[in-house]
């Protein structure tokens, strides 16, 4: 086990650092929701970029993903290579939620789908689906928090500890400057993860006797987790069950489609692309590699989400290098915590309050919105840390109800408020009766199928039946020529 006093001096050294940036950031706010929610619009394509990367690989990867490969192997470096696929839709969707922000000035994503379809009560619904389906995800990334600080200090630091650590730095980052205090920390934060997994990869690699005998030894001892289905995890529905709902990660959650509003201009946007596809692909390599090396050093673990803890523990790892890597799973979680914290206080400030509020009353809102959140997840997460897993594919699953009547905003007139709302509606009680009252695994196909078939139906049979309202906005017709323009048509 690693000291607790050494992992608290860590954790202090990192959150007073991280404090001083968040501190910093606050001296460019001016006050406007517009600022404290994205930045003014004004960020760099690397801090876009990069903080778009450490929302997006949350402690999902090393916690998550990382079990996943020491319980089902390779299937995982798939499941999450669909998710990477997904990110090509950034190609075609991102420069048109940037020019809609930028024209129309939208905040929140669900305050843009709303005013395409001439609807608040769409832009309403939108919010309370997105409240509903990202708590689960953001107990995953608390329950990783926890996970890890507990295990690494055999309890030295405690479950409640570990996750009450982690709400504290989330919300002071997120209630000193918003989005820029956010951002900025992200991109810090984001360095730190992709270097400390690049070295403790390299050094359990190392301890196994190099990259041929890493390999070597897996198809020795696991060559089955080297197959499809493997030991029996990956077989072919679970598979789709995971994946489907992660393909559309990019469009379905708003905690990281927000952030395709941030960008200073059009150049800004695409180098942020770039640099999510570049931060995407070698961390999905360190969280997969990582895996397998922990089924070499420590075997037979029973609670696979404990595997980085547990290699971290192993003496395989050099103390410096595994505090390294326990920052950087801190930041990963904390990342994500904090903006999906931050993107659905902007949805409850600019979506379910009475219009016409006031930019104070919006930024104060979206405060107390973070701290309810944050609070919330943290006490869950103390009592569900074992299914993280379970919560974070359910989350993915819930938010797929999003899809359609966005795909609709931007590439089908015919699209109506109607059809959006019923798609919202009947596609998010269909996840939670099949979830909560029948008990579907999110292992289970039907889930994440049922959910998208459904509110895909449903989006596309009352839009038919019904009429636009006149004061929808037509995507598809004034943004034509914006998008001719910047070659991204």
């Amino acid at each position: 086990m690693l000291s607790t006093t050494l992992i608290s001096a860590a954790i202090a050294v990192f959150a007073l650092v991280g404090m001083l940036i968040a501190r910093a950031a606050t001296r460019a706010n001016t006050g406007t929701a517009a600022d404290y929610y994205l930045g003014g619009g004004r960020l760099s394509g690397l801090v876009a970029g990069l903080s778009y990367g450490a929302t997006t690989y949350s402690a999902f990867m090393l916690v998550v993903l990382t079990g996943l490969t020491y319980r089902g192997g390779v299937g995982a470096l798939g499941f999450e290579l669909i998710y990477f696929a997904g990110l090509s839709l950034l190609v075609i969707f991102a420069p048109r939620f940037w020019l809609a922000a930028r024209k129309w000035g939208f905040i929140s994503p669900a305050e843009m789908v709303g005013a395409r379809y001439g609807s608040k009560g769409v832009a309403r619904l939108m919010a309370v689906v997105a409240l509903v389906f990202l708590l689960p995800y953001c107990t995953t990334q608390m329950a990783g928090i926890g996970l890890l600080l507990s295990g690494v200090t055999g309890g030295g630091i405690s479950l409640v500890a570990a996750v009450v650590t982690g709400a504290v730095l989330a919300m002071l980052w997120t209630l000193l400057a918003g989005l820029r205090s956010v951002a900025w920390t992200d991109a810090a934060q984001a360095g730190v993860m992709l270097l400390s997994g690049l070295l403790a990869v390299g050094f359990a690699v190392a301890a196994i006797g190099g990259p041929g005998a890493f390999v070597d030894a897996t198809i020795a001892t696991h060559g089955k987790w080297l197959d499809l289905p493997g030991p029996g995890l990956w077989s072919l529905p679970t598979f789709a069950a995971l994946a489907l709902p992660w393909f559309f990660f990019a469009i379905s959650n708003p905690q990281v489609s927000q952030r395709l509003f941030v960008a200073r201009d059009f150049a800004a946007m695409r180098r942020m692309i770039l640099w999510v596809l570049g931060f995407g692909f070698i961390f999905t390599l360190i969280a997969v590699i990582w895996g397998f090396a922990a089924l070499q050093l420590v075997p037979g673990l029973e609670n696979t989400a404990l595997a980085t803890p547990a290699l971290l523990t192993s003496g395989a790892i050099p103390v410096p290098v595994a505090v390294l890597l326990i920052i950087g799973v801190l930041s990963a979680a904390i990342s994500t915590l904090d903006s999906i914290a931050l993107t659905v206080g902007s949805m409850v400030a600019r979506d379910l309050m009475r219009r016409g509020s006031s930019d104070a009353r919006q930024v104060f809102a979206g405060r107390m919105v973070v701290v309810a959140v944050i609070v919330f997840a943290a006490a869950f997460a103390i009592d569900s840390a074992r299914i993280v897993d379970q919560l974070a594919a359910l989350s993915a699953a819930g938010l797929l109800v999003t899809v359609p009547p966005i795909i609709g905003a931007f590439f089908w007139r015919r699209g109506t408020a109607a059809g959006a709302l019923a798609c919202l509606a009947g596609g998010a009680m269909v996840a939670v009766w099949l979830s909560l009252v029948q008990g579907v695994s999110v292992f289970n196909p039907w889930l994440a199928v049922s959910v998208t078939a459904i509110s895909s139906g449903l989006f596309v049979a009352v839009s038919l039946f019904t009429r636009p309202r006149p004061m929808a906005l037509d995507f598809a017709g004034e943004l034509r020529d914006d998008l001719v323009r910047h070659n991204a048509w």
